[in-house]
């Protein structure tokens, strides 16, 4: 039993090791410019097959690295949605979005990865999809989605999907710009991870709200 239970921390201890790893590189390098080899090498595995031992494909890979901070957010998320309860407030909803991200980088302390990291997987449509499909598979975040759907109710579906997808992609790319000039010792506009939240929120919600402007074309007879 001792033997086993040994066994079973090291397993874990290199799994961690591996996705820590991972996780830097793909935030600097980009997912496809690593190499498994690389990513082993720096969580110090002498095995050059380690990585596709404990994590199968590059993708079942970046999957486990979502996951691994997703039940943190997840649990700030919950609490937020018990204090808003039946708003009707855009900004309650957003801010249900933006703060999970922006406490759990405050929470992990300096430097950090994963904003860079999602960054990185954003910009590839089949590695956008993890991230995407992670998110919406949790009660939560489709609690989030109706709250925003009653207090926009006039709101066209495709320009509330546009919406959404310019949410994501400002929450994203703005925490890592922000994760890498702290990580570089450069300035940041705003002081802590809590204000920015707060210009994130400010933004997104303005976005939420903003008037739609009709795509119809005058013809000219």
């Amino acid at each position: 039993m001792a033997a086993r239970t040994r066994r079973a921390e090291q397993v874990e201890g290199t799994r961690e090791a591996i996705l820590s790893a991972a996780e830097r590189l793909f935030a600097e390098h980009g997912v496809y410019a690593v190499s498994n080899r690389q990513v082993g090498e720096a969580a110090g595995q002498g095995n050059n097959f380690a990585v596709g031992y404990h994590f199968g494909t590059k993708t079942d890979l970046v999957r486990a690295i979502v996951r691994r901070h997703a039940e943190p957010m997840e649990a700030v998320r919950v609490r937020m949605l018990a204090e808003i309860g039946d708003s009707d407030e855009v900004r309650d909803w957003v801010a249900c979005l933006v703060r999970p991200f922006t406490e759990h980088l405050a929470e992990l302390g300096g430097p950090t990865w994963y904003a860079r990291f999602g960054a990185q997987v954003m910009t590839d449509p089949g590695l956008r999809r993890i991230i995407v499909e992670e998110a919406l598979s949790t009660t939560p975040i489709q609690q989030v989605i109706d709250g925003l759907n009653r207090c926009l109710p006039e709101l066209p579906l495709p320009v509330h999907l546009e919406r959404g997808a310019m949410a994501r992609y400002l929450m994203s790319h703005t925490c890592a710009e922000r994760e890498r000039a702290l990580a570089e010792g450069t300035l940041t506009v705003r002081n802590t991870w809590e204000d920015a939240a707060t210009g994130l929120i400010d933004a997104i919600t303005g976005m939420w709200m903003a008037p739609v402007t009709s795509d119809r074309r005058v013809i000219d007879e």
